[in-house]
């Protein structure tokens, strides 16, 4: 009896190989996602904001059809009847988060912004807790609160006066609001999970994004700021839609596949690491103390509000 019950626990382990990959792509999906605002940053000299929005999801479009067109045309008897859920996702997803940091990157900093990004976990608790009254503990108030510290050092450069005046940098506040509409996008997406293999769900919410962002395109283009296709202009909307698109999502999913979320999700904690270090290697921004700061409040309250209760021995269910 206590062999078999053994059995029917051991976990399953994969092949080293399988391992292997696994973790490659999990160490490689937060840096693929870093890239996002460090070529945003780079971009601001060439691109308008909500130009790279738009054209770094018609490009991701593009290159996900050949995979989910199929399955879009298969189930589009769930596209039709869930369309509502899928555009706000669009919307919020890739439409204001999308082209909120890349107008927030004109005025800060990529170290910043991978740093105001790493609340999202907590945000995500905060959100779900206010508008889908989610039960919150108090380790994760605690953690929630933490993460709110880490950004307020990183929007006041350490100076808590700044909190008083009002003093922030523009482009901080733009990226918060990208972070905030990340966080309830996430939520949503959790709420209205459609029944749908994941490229077909990506590319419909890719699709309803560009249908959010062209209005707002026309408007930025008859504004006075159009898009002036350079070869730094192609080969930024390239970089965001390849890299930090397909390539980001497509790694960080197939890692889900072969180790699970709870193994998977802990390494989205590197990603602000890697916008700092391809902010300082590749634009030769410097890393000052709020910083390290602002980094550390942030990663100690995602990591107590994110952290899973450990079961009491002997306890029930």
């Amino acid at each position: 009896m206590s062999r078999s019950t053994s059995n029917n626990q051991a976990p399953h382990v994969l092949p080293s190989g399988g391992d292997l990959l696994a973790y490659a792509l999990l160490m490689a999906a937060p840096a693929l996602m870093a890239s996002n605002v460090v070529i945003g940053r780079a971009a601001t000299a060439v691109m308008p904001p909500v130009g790279l929005a738009f054209w770094r999801w018609v490009l991701a479009l593009a290159l996900l059809l050949p995979l989910a067109g199929p399955g879009l045309w298969r189930h589009r008897a769930t596209l039709r009847r869930e369309w509502r859920a899928i555009a706000v996702l669009g919307a919020l997803g890739m439409g204001v988060c999308g082209s909120f940091v890349y107008i927030g990157l004109r005025t800060t900093t990529a170290t910043n912004a991978g740093l105001i990004y790493a609340a999202s976990p907590a945000l995500i608790l905060l959100i779900g807790a206010v508008f889908r009254s989610e039960t919150v503990r108090p380790r994760q108030v605690a953690g929630i609160a933490l993460a709110i510290l880490g950004v307020a050092a990183i929007l006041t450069r350490g100076r808590p006066a700044a909190l008083l005046a009002f003093d922030f940098t523009l482009g901080d506040l733009w990226v918060l609001g990208a972070t905030i509409a990340w966080a309830a996008y996430s939520v949503l997406l959790k709420r209205h999970s459609v029944s749908l293999p994941t490229f077909v769900l990506f590319a419909a919410i890719a699709a309803a994004g560009v249908l959010c962002l062209a209005p707002f395109y026309a408007w930025e283009t008859l504004a006075g700021d159009p898009v002036v296709w350079t070869g730094e202009a192609l080969l930024s909307v390239a970089g965001v839609a390849v890299f930090a698109s397909v390539l980001a999502y497509s790694s960080y999913q197939k890692g889900v596949a072969l180790v699970g979320p709870s193994r998977a999700g802990p390494f989205m904690y590197l990603m602000p690491v890697y916008a700092a270090l391809l902010a300082v290697l590749l634009l030769g921004e410097i890393l000052r103390p709020f910083h390290a700061a602002g980094f550390a409040l942030i990663l100690s309250g995602v990591a107590l509000a994110s952290a899973r209760l450990r079961p009491v021995p002997g306890g029930g269910d």
